[in-house]
């Protein structure tokens, strides 16, 4: 069997698994399916181990050919104020997200009800402003409506999700498409983890004053005392 077709024969398998896995909408449908009782410790290490690794290389792939990470990047380095947000599990994406950046980029906000909440941006959004948005199945009704209207309100929106078909698609001005297939009942927060960290390598490699906001940070830290720190006495155990 050539390479070519050893390829494609891989391609077949994986769509066939990405239509499986999509038709498994829920925790409990995924849990009927993957988790077997008869399914050793080690054998269900092995299965997650694979898918998740399949799943990596297959967004990869997916991302290479269609650009949007550096795209996003873009996006991001042309906004004036970029604002982060998801809810539920995306809620910790989110967070992911704008920890990294905050460090390296100005004028970075998390959307979290709390300090900041959706109303307040909405009621202000401008053409120079980005939305960074995690929404993946099952899709919170409050993330779509919070995309949504900031699209129309005439922000730029970043949306990473799981499918092309997402119910932001059609509003994103980039769309980062993930693979979230899984063994486990969950789906898999790897790919997505993963692309937040390249997507906040790409925008501080070419961010002005990013090594200048570092180096500030770290007088900081130091400063403030913020960091255990093994080779100061009063950390020592």
């Amino acid at each position: 069997m050539t390479m070519q077709a050893r390829s494609d024969e891989q391609l077949e398998h994986d769509q066939l698994e990405h239509e499986l896995n999509r038709t498994l909408s829920s925790p409990e449908a995924r849990f009927g399916v993957r988790m077997r009782k008869n399914l050793s410790a080690e054998g269900l290490q092995d299965r997650v181990m694979e898918t998740e690794a399949a799943s990596l290389e297959s967004t990869f792939a997916h991302l290479r050919a269609s650009a949007a990470v550096p795209q996003a990047a873009a996006i991001i380095l042309g906004s004036r104020r970029k604002f982060i947000a998801g809810e539920g599990k995306s809620a910790a994406y989110a967070a992911l997200l704008n920890a990294d950046l905050a460090a390296t980029v100005p004028n970075v906000y998390l959307i979290d009800g709390h300090a900041l909440n959706p109303l307040d941006v909405l009621s202000d959004v401008r053409s120079t402003d980005v939305l960074v948005l995690f929404s993946l199945r099952r899709y919170r009704r409050e993330t779509v409506t919070l995309g949504r209207l900031f699209s129309e309100a005439g922000g730029q929106l970043v949306v990473f999700t799981d499918s092309e078909a997402a119910p932001l698609a059609p509003f994103a001005t980039s769309l980062i498409v993930l693979q979230t297939g899984s063994a486990s009942y969950a789906d898999s927060p790897t790919s997505v983890a993963a692309v937040c960290h390249l997507l906040s390598t790409l925008t501080t490699a070419s961010a002005k004053g990013a090594r200048r906001r570092l180096a500030t940070r770290d007088e900081l830290n130091h400063e403030m005392n913020l960091y255990f720190d093994h080779r100061n006495d009063e950390d020592a155990p």
